[in-house]
């Protein structure tokens, strides 16, 4: 059972980062009254039921979010397992509709299978490759309505998920990182796969920084909010973790919690690792990050080559910043491939009015 204190608090990042406004969930997220398994007022019924509500009047983008939101951090019994199988029913009925062609891909694995969302993979047209991955608590349902915006860009886009979050049956364990390889090698000549970017998000940057020495097709990588060193090796740091997300690591790890610092170690990126990544690379860094230690984006500035860095005063995820974090994000990737042109020139300009408005918000509080 989760604390409803911690659960209100995380889940606000999720909740920008899909544009959903404060004034549509506050006062939901305000009469929760406990994480008892789908009790009357607990976590998972409040928001599945509301997804219920939206699923109903065919909202079914909508109502995904709030299925996501009902089995937030991960599903630990059956009203989040319920709530995860909805948001899934609910994204395949939207996709069918959707802006951009969306379709499945299942990548059977020996360990496992892996389920991603993906757009423009054509053997006749094959377009640079786009990889975007959540962290340990986010489905790619969160982050596949983006395939649009990665069509925009001329690129094949692939959204999945970290090892044991969501669909993606594999463990979750040191050699994780050769997921990314073989989805690349899935992909094949539907995609321009030597010209491969990944967005990667928290958890997810530290296993794309991982396999970039190994895998020279990995062009490029946007990361937010990564793990390196310090998070893995310091254990006064790993003490102060959220409950969240040391109860979430330890399942995902199938490890006890009070085992992990006997484990996360072994997971650590060292300088020399560091210093072989070839890929272009950026980072967003939030400087009051309560779950990656600030060392690590540190680390990250004196060891990558070329690194393009913005940093935000915020929390992990920089929820007061996404909007600004977005567009840069998609900005550098147009950078790091070389691309000039009106995709470029429009979102340099939304991104420096981004930051003006920023600016004058903050002034004026």
């Amino acid at each position: 059972m989760n604390d409803i204190a911690e659960l209100r608090q995380f889940i606000v990042g999720h909740l920008r980062a899909q544009s959903i406004p404060d004034e549509r969930y506050a006062a939901l997220l305000a009469r929760i009254r406990t994480d008892e398994d789908g009790t009357p007022g607990s976590w998972a019924r409040e928001l599945t039921e509301e997804g219920d509500r939206l699923a109903a009047r065919e909202k079914y983008l909508e109502a995904c979010q709030f299925y996501t939101m009902a089995r937030f951090p991960y599903p630990d019994g059956a009203a989040r397992r319920t709530a995860q199988d909805r948001g899934l029913a609910a994204f395949d009925a939207w996709r069918r509709t959707a802006p951009v062609p969306i379709s499945p891909l299942d990548v059977p694995m020996p360990e496992g299978r892996v389920r991603c969302w993906t757009t423009g993979l054509a053997a006749d047209r094959p377009r640079p490759l786009l990889i975007f991955l959540g962290g340990i608590v986010s489905t790619k349902e969160q982050w596949a309505p983006l395939l649009g915006q990665i069509a925009a860009l001329g690129m094949a886009g692939l959204v999945t998920e970290l090892p044991g979050v969501g669909e993606n049956t594999l463990p979750y364990d040191a050699d994780s990182w050769t997921m990314l390889p073989r989805l690349i090698d899935a992909v094949g000549p539907a995609a321009d796969t030597a010209a491969t970017y990944v967005v990667a998000l928290s958890f997810s940057g530290h296993l794309a920084l991982r396999a970039a020495p190994e895998d020279s097709r990995i062009k490029g990588i946007v990361g937010a909010g990564t793990p390196v060193l310090d998070f893995f090796t310091d254990t006064a740091w790993q003490r102060k973790l959220p409950r969240i997300t040391a109860d979430t690591l330890a399942r995902l790890t199938r490890t006890p919690v009070d085992l992990l610092p006997d484990l996360l170690p072994g997971w650590a990126l060292t300088t020399t690792h560091l210093q072989a990544v070839r890929a272009a690379t950026g980072h967003v860094t939030s400087r009051r990050d309560e779950i990656v230690p600030y060392a690590d984006a540190q680390l990250l500035r004196r060891h990558l080559r070329g690194l393009r860095t913005v940093e935000h005063d915020d929390v992990h995820g920089s929820p007061r910043h996404l909007t600004e974090t977005r567009l840069w994000t998609f900005l550098t990737l147009l950078r790091m491939r070389g691309v000039h042109g009106p995709e470029r020139t429009a979102l340099h300009r939304a991104l420096l009015e981004e930051r003006s408005r920023k600016r004058a918000q903050e002034a004026a509080a």
